[in-house]
């Protein structure tokens, strides 16, 4: 290890860190502080310091440990000098004989206990995803409206609201017992499904995938499975997880470009965890009716299990999604279906169907929206129509290898 860095180098390995350890650092750090706006600005001092620290003396061997120990230092400097104020505030409460955790750990117990206090039934269910994925995941506040399809400042009130409560209301910082677990499931499901959804395709950013999003959601997949094998909603995320993400490594080129479904190796696939996850499909889908995991898993295993783009069972796949918006109701799955529908019954279809999802509110800033009008107007021979929802596409997407896909397709309309 050299003892020195450049600016860029130390910055790129406090941004590694981040992304790898914020979690972490953070869950440590509030058990210090019982506190959760005190433990981010602690954490957040911990990686400024990094910053100037590494670069100097170079990336210690455990930067998560490293992190975790300044932070928390820092924090016991400010509840020193604050003793006398921090008396009369509301504090988290948390069951003191519950062991330490270090990081590196292969239970990550410090982030569950992170995560089921989010989750806690005294908030709403949408507080509580987007509290999930800005404090155990470090997401900034405009990457989480972003998942959410709100606007920046509408998520950051909604994050102030529920930290504000969750200390007022004194919640628990612990991981519930058996018997409680169940009623913070849906919620703890939710948050991993979007950890997950946002890795798989980072919503901007250089790179198509995040892949430390992506890991943590499967390892708090494994983890919940562990815990709950019974349930066949952590069942059919698992699967969904598992099936989905098979496909990583042939979602871009070589080159960097992005690889359509179609145009991808399936050969490459990862056999291992297709079939894990298919099996895990098929027994959540033994639960009438079937979760929404269980049928967005069960869709994902259609395309895993086709050999071929022209062997994909697209009438089954329409089915399922019908059941889903049943189960299920939501814009984007109203969307995914919209698609479908133009790959089993032709553009036209699929056009007339996304055309009537064209006053959702919701989806007024979703790129994906566009770009499927605009591969079907392509198919159809509408080249104007084409050209114009490509270029809504390109202002409505922040992530460069996206965008360049959707370039490279506009420009080829011009051929």
């Amino acid at each position: 290890m050299r003892a020195t860095l450049d600016s860029n180098e130390a910055a790129a390995a406090v941004a590694d860190a981040h992304r790898r350890e914020w979690g972490f650092v953070l869950s440590s750090t509030v058990r210090v502080t019982r506190d959760l706006d005190i433990a981010e600005e602690c954490v957040q001092d911990a990686y400024a310091q990094a910053l100037t620290t590494w670069r100097e003396r170079g990336v210690p061997a455990k930067p998560g440990a490293w992190l975790t120990t300044v932070a928390r230092r820092r924090a016991l400097d400010l509840l020193r000098r604050d003793s006398v104020l921090r008396r009369a505030l509301p504090l988290l409460i948390e069951d003191e004989a519950e062991p330490e955790v270090q990081p590196g750990d292969d239970f990550p117990d410090e982030r569950l206990r992170l995560i089921c206090t989010c989750c806690h039934p005294a908030l709403g269910q949408e507080a509580q995803i987007a509290l999930t994925l800005r404090l155990l995941c470090g997401l900034s506040t405009a990457e989480v409206a972003r998942a959410f399809l709100v606007s920046e400042p509408t998520m950051a009130a909604r994050l102030t609201r529920a930290k504000k409560k969750i200390a007022t209301a004194r919640i628990p910082y612990r991981v519930p017992s058996a018997a409680e677990l169940p009623e913070r499931l849906d919620a703890v499901l939710g948050v991993v499904h979007l950890l997950f959804t946002t890795g798989h395709t980072a919503p901007a950013g250089t790179d198509l995938v995040r892949l430390d999003l992506v890991e943590r959601s499967l390892d708090l997949a494994r983890m919940l499975y562990a815990l709950v094998p019974e349930s066949s909603d952590v069942a059919g995320l698992l699967a969904l997880i598992l099936v989905t993400d098979a496909r990583r490594a042939t979602r871009v080129s070589d080159s960097g470009q992005l690889l359509r479904l179609a145009d991808q190796d399936r050969s490459q696939w990862d056999a291992s965890a297709i079939t894990e996850g298919t099996a895990l499909v098929r027994r959540a889908l033994r639960t009438r009716p079937p979760g929404r995991y269980a049928l967005q898993a069960a869709i994902a295993a259609v395309h895993a299990e086709a050999p071929t783009w022209d062997a994909t069972d697209w009438d089954e796949i329409v089915a399922l999604y019908d059941v889903l918006t049943m189960i299920w109701p939501s814009p984007v799955v109203a969307l995914n279906r919209a698609a479908a529908v133009g790959f089993a019954r032709g553009p036209a279809a699929g056009i007339a169907e996304l055309d009537a999802l064209g006053d959702e509110p919701q989806l007024a800033g979703y790129g994906y929206l566009p770009a499927a009008r605009a591969e079907f107007l392509h198919r159809l021979g509408r080249v104007d129509e084409a050209r114009l929802a490509y270029q809504e596409a390109l202002l409505l997407t922040e992530n460069e290898v996206e965008r360049q896909f959707l370039a490279d397709r506009l420009a080829a309309l011009e051929l």
